[in-house]
């Protein structure tokens, strides 16, 4: 209802330990974008953790009529109030450290982390929303991500908070959450959280009860306001439980200005939280700048050392020492090998040649090598080290740089996954460890295995027999996958696979009735094979038998007949 009004986006910031999803609706779950993944906020990458089912920013005040409205990123008994415009360029701009943007209403915008992500809304560019009044709010939001430790473990959020068409008093900013801490795969991971203030970082965190029947999860979720820190401010920690939450906007302010500061919630409960701060005033275009970090980390003690960490970044303005930027590599198949070549191919995107300016040492520059990983089982890892290139410098292993690696034994038509970073050499004066790319960000799927052939003869299907009582999932690297985000396997992720298949062919499966039970068109001058899911053409799953099929070639109308069986 809303598309000619806006143009909704999301992104996953993914260089780092923590996969958030980001919005352009001030949101940190997905809201109404089309996101496809099951997952809001994952920490660490694979665990299947979920941390946060809502999320995102509030903002109330008193308006020169003296109404007192709010406007919210969406809840449970709220919408969503915010809301892009639909210029094409209203979406989420992504940037890394040394580019520049020319957003419209951020020119020359110069990247500051490994990832950083640029967007804008607005509470009044959709009016139609119900019970809702605007502020006639302009929203700026940027947040930064780092792949490298000791950066890596949370993202920082800045927001730039301006009336447009009149003044505003007493003005309120809150951070809004729904924690969801724990695994997606447990039933009722959202409703055994402890919730928990602590003042000297203006933090509220929510934390994984571990009796609950989801167990114990590896780490807490924290928002700590980082700016501003005026000690005049009144602050509120305050949560609600699920029944209770306030709905009205009277009712909302009235929470985000009691400046309440609630115990420590130790009982197991969903943990509805809100964070707030204020009052400013703000007339027409003055800007209220807000800074938050979200936290996480292993365990309590590892989200607190991590916002203690945080005190020291404020410090240097979020400027700290960047690895050099991500190699480009090319990768070549073969029948059971892959073959990987990195060469800087020019200057522009030879990473050995960078500076750093953040860095508090006098090494101009500080690139040291390549890392070369390998995974079976996802873009996410986990990773093996492959090879590791670096300088002759008496720093790391000094083996001397390489821009190829072969690697062979591999099993033909299976996924491998391949990612290729580069590491700096650490700053010794600020006691700055080195830092390397993300690996997640160059990483690439790979399948050797031989072209197709010039006609049939040779089509066979792997595994035949084909049996039900083998976990082929628990293959290294795996048979079987689940598709898309979801972690689990399902019936319909059976695969048998057609190989040495020619370029332009047609399969067809029968059953040894000769009912036709499945087509199959493949079309792929690099690949010659098809997998097929076991399931009928109107997608009914397929019972134990012996199975026929045909492979015409189309370019020459040469066939070839085969059976097949299946055990379930």
């Amino acid at each position: 209802m809303f598309a000619q009004f806006t143009k909704l986006d999301w992104k996953v910031h993914n260089v780092g330990k923590v996969r958030q999803v980001v919005t352009n609706m001030g949101t940190l779950n997905k809201a109404l974008t089309r996101f496809p993944g099951l997952i809001n906020s994952e920490f660490p990458p694979g665990s299947d953790e979920e941390h946060l089912y809502q999320g995102g920013l509030w903002v109330g005040a008193i308006t020169p009529t003296g109404d007192t409205l709010v406007s919210t990123t969406q809840a449970h008994f709220t919408p969503n109030e915010f809301f892009p415009t639909a210029a094409p360029w209203d979406t989420i701009w992504v940037a890394s450290k040394g580019d520049t943007l020319q957003i419209p209403y951020w020119p020359n915008y110069a990247g500051m982390s490994d990832q950083d992500f640029i967007c804008r809304y607005s509470d009044y560019n959709v009016l139609n929303i119900d019970n809702h009044v605007p502020l006639y709010l302009d929203v700026i939001q940027t947040s930064y991500a780092w792949g490298s430790p000791p950066v890596d473990e949370f993202i920082i959020y800045k927001y730039y908070i301006v009336p447009k068409k009149f003044p505003l008093k007493n003005v309120y900013v809150g951070f809004w959450m729904h924690s969801s801490v724990g695994s997606i795969n447990a039933g009722d991971n959202f409703i055994d959280e402890l919730t928990h203030y602590f003042p000297e970082y203006r933090m509220a965190v929510a934390e994984d009860d571990r009796y609950g029947n989801d167990g114990l999860a590896i780490s807490p979720i924290g928002f700590r306001v980082l700016n501003p820190t005026d000690g005049g401010l009144s602050w509120a920690f305050k949560y609600y439980e699920h029944e209770d939450l306030p709905n009205r906007d009277p009712a909302v302010y009235k929470g985000m200005a009691s400046g309440t500061i609630m115990p420590d919630r130790l009982d197991p409960a969903r943990a509805h939280i809100v964070l707030a701060f204020g009052p400013f005033q703000a007339n027409v275009n003055d800007t209220i700048k807000v800074e938050m970090a979200e936290v996480f980390g292993y365990g309590m003690k590892g989200l607190l050392k991590n916002a203690e960490y945080l005190n020291f970044l404020k410090t240097k303005g979020f400027k700290v020492p960047s690895p050099p930027p991500k190699p480009v590599f090319r990768v070549t198949t073969g029948s059971h090998e892959v073959r990987i070549d990195w060469h800087p191919l020019d200057n522009k995107t030879n990473p050995e040649l960078y500076e750093d300016p953040s860095r508090g040492d006098t090494i101009r520059k500080p690139f040291e090598g390549y890392r070369l990983y390998k995974s079976t089982k996802g873009l996410d890892g986990p990773w093996s080290l492959l090879a590791e290139y670096d300088r002759i410098d008496d720093i790391g292993f000094n083996t001397g740089l390489q821009y190829d690696y072969r690697d062979v034994g591999l099993l033909n038509n299976v996924e491998y996954y391949y990612t290729l970073t580069t590491y700096s050499k650490p700053d010794h004066t600020i006691n700055f460890p080195s830092q390397e790319t993300s690996l997640r960000v160059n990483a690439r799927t790979v399948v050797p295995g031989v072209p197709p052939p010039q006609t049939v003869g040779e089509v066979a299907v792997v595994p035949n027999p084909y049996r039900g009582d083998i976990a082929y999932s628990s293959y290294n690297p795996s048979w079987e996958k689940p598709q898309g985000s979801r972690p689990w396997w399902m019936e319909q992720d059976r695969r048998i696979q057609f190989i040495n298949l020619p370029e332009r062919c047609e399969i067809r499966i029968y059953t040894l009735a000769g009912d036709l039970v499945n087509t199959i068109r493949h079309e792929n001058s690099i690949k010659g094979f098809e997998d097929w899911n076991l399931t009928s053409s109107v997608g009914q799953a397929i019972a134990s038998g012996i199975y026929l099929f045909t492979v015409e070639d189309l370019n020459n109308g040469t066939a070839q007949v085969g059976k097949f069986v299946v055990i379930k």
